[in-house]
């Protein structure tokens, strides 16, 4: 979904970064059609296993307390596409992981929906607050970059739904837009631009967040440098969505928030993310790579 978007963001880059003379604007074009190419279109909807998890070892006949409702809200990274085990689910690593470290039954709950913007969490929402839960989980971002929808305007509806949730009783985990930056079949420099637009919406999301009383994970920060790293491991097959792997490397870091916005965590101390992002100040240079990448194919031109 995110891929047919791609040739969308050219625009977006071009306004972020101030312009680009006709020849870099063609060669992003190019780019953006051959991202395209790569990773092609998902057709496979994701597994569903919705449902209560229990403690390991504890029967299932056994009297128990009633259980702690968890919902899982956002896109395709939400969703768990890409995964061929219901066990691999984001959403059920956590259900699990909840159980475990709070020894209670975890009834998950997932409104995710591939494709999602910002603008998609409302009806999410609102299917959420029907029987409000304990603990909600938000994944979203990606396709806000790609479909164009305004930082301010995607940081806002995020706002609200947090605002929304936590105002009924919930306790909301954001895990805020990852970065674009590391997807390798998106060629440079439109990998940049797209990597230093889903950074400064991460860095907007995670402000909404707090100031509704929600809870931010910085996922960009968290996970970029394994991804770059890694990326045959902790990518899948179209080299876009995570794999078995990458989504159980980042319910890693958002198990310990999630027990923690409850008041249950007794692992060692959630750290506090920096204020201001690594993985933006890497970025800076950014705008002189453009003047430069405008210089050099403007003298290929002239040659």
């Amino acid at each position: 979904m995110i891929a047919v978007r791609l040739l969308r963001l050219v625009a977006v880059g071009t306004a972020s970064v101030g312009g680009l003379s006709g020849v870099a604007y063609g060669l992003l074009n190019g780019q953006s059609r051959h991202a395209r190419r790569v990773i092609g279109l998902s057709t496979d909807d994701p597994l569903c296993a919705d449902g209560t998890y229990f403690p390991a070892g504890r029967p299932l006949a056994e009297p128990a307390e009633a259980p702690v409702d968890f919902a899982v809200l956002g896109d395709s990274s939400a969703a768990g596409l890409g995964v061929e085990m219901a066990s691999e689910l984001p959403g059920v690593r956590l259900a699990t992981g909840l159980a475990e470290e709070l020894e209670r039954p975890i009834r998950l709950r997932t409104h995710a929906i591939v494709g999602s913007t910002s603008r998609s969490l409302t009806p999410q929402t609102e299917a959420v607050l029907r029987e409000p839960p304990r603990l909600a989980l938000v994944l979203i971002g990606a396709n806000d970059v790609t479909s164009r929808l305004p930082v301010r305007t995607s940081a806002q509806l995020l706002e609200e739904a947090v605002r929304a949730m936590t105002g009924a009783g919930t306790a909301v985990v954001v895990g805020t837009c990852p970065d674009l930056g590391a997807i390798r079949p998106i060629p440079q420099p439109l990998r940049s631009l797209a990597g230093r637009y889903s950074l400064r919406l991460a860095g907007e999301q995670r402000r909404a967040v707090e100031r509704v009383g929600g809870h931010a994970v910085p996922l960009a920060d968290l996970l970029s440098p394994e991804f770059l790293t890694r990326p045959v491991e902790l990518f899948g097959p179209d080299r876009f969505h995570p794999s078995a792997a990458g989504y159980e490397m980042a319910t890693d870091m958002l198990l310990p928030k999630l027990c923690d916005a409850i008041g249950a965590w007794e692992g060692a101390p959630v750290p506090t993310p920096p204020r201001r992002s690594a993985a933006v100040e890497a970025r800076r240079p950014t705008r002189r790579f453009v003047a430069r990448l405008n210089l050099r194919w403007g003298r290929r031109t002239d040659t």
